[in-house]
């Protein structure tokens, strides 16, 4: 679970890298919001691929 969060991380700060500077000081809070984000999507297409497999 660890590194599937860690992985979800990483891509969050690539994303927020594009967008606004590291040096930024709101830099770490962005890519929190990023990876929540993330956390939300994955999860939600977690829980729609099981309930097309029970279907």
């Amino acid at each position: 679970m660890s590194i599937i969060l860690r992985i979800l991380f990483v891509i969050a700060g690539a994303i927020v890298a594009l967008f606004v500077a590291r040096d930024s000081l709101h830099f770490d809070l962005i890519q929190t919001w990023v990876s929540i984000v993330l956390v939300v999507v994955v999860a939600g297409i977690a829980s729609l691929w099981a309930r097309r497999r029970k279907a």
